[in-house]
């Protein structure tokens, strides 16, 4: 009687254990079924990330591809302006030039009539002079 209680007593305790065993293989399991679906959700959350910083970079520089694009037509447009000026301001001096060019010719001309009427003249007047003598 005394063998049977003892093997009573430990089948109480086996199964008592096995009990135990079962309970915590089971929370071992739902731990790991959690820590599984915490790592899928980061994994997504990281996966989004990375998505959401790509199109914020793309986003980016289609920005800057536009602003350089609207730079170097600015860019153009005032080197465009610049040559035009340049060449306004040419054409200005070379006629500024010519204008000054025409009016040395002029009075040159003018100087050169003054001086032959002046020569003209003082001849007259030496040859008045030199028959009153």
């Amino acid at each position: 009687m005394l063998h049977n209680n003892i093997f009573s007593v430990h089948t109480s305790i086996v199964m008592v254990n096995d009990v135990g065993l079962h309970d915590e293989i089971r929370q071992l399991k739902a731990t790991i079924i959690e820590m599984r679906a915490n790592l899928e959700a980061a994994r997504f959350d990281i996966k989004k990330a990375s998505q959401v910083s790509t199109l914020a970079s793309a986003e980016e520089i289609q920005q800057l591809k536009a602003t350089t694009f609207i730079l170097r037509s600015e860019l153009e447009s005032m080197k465009f302006e610049k040559d035009a000026a340049v060449q306004r301001e040419a054409h200005r001096s070379a006629d500024e030039i010519q204008q000054l060019k025409n009016i040395a010719s002029s009075l040159r001309s003018e100087l050169e009539s003054l001086r032959f009427e002046k020569d003209a003249a003082f001849q007259r007047e030496a040859h008045q002079t030199a028959e009153k003598i």
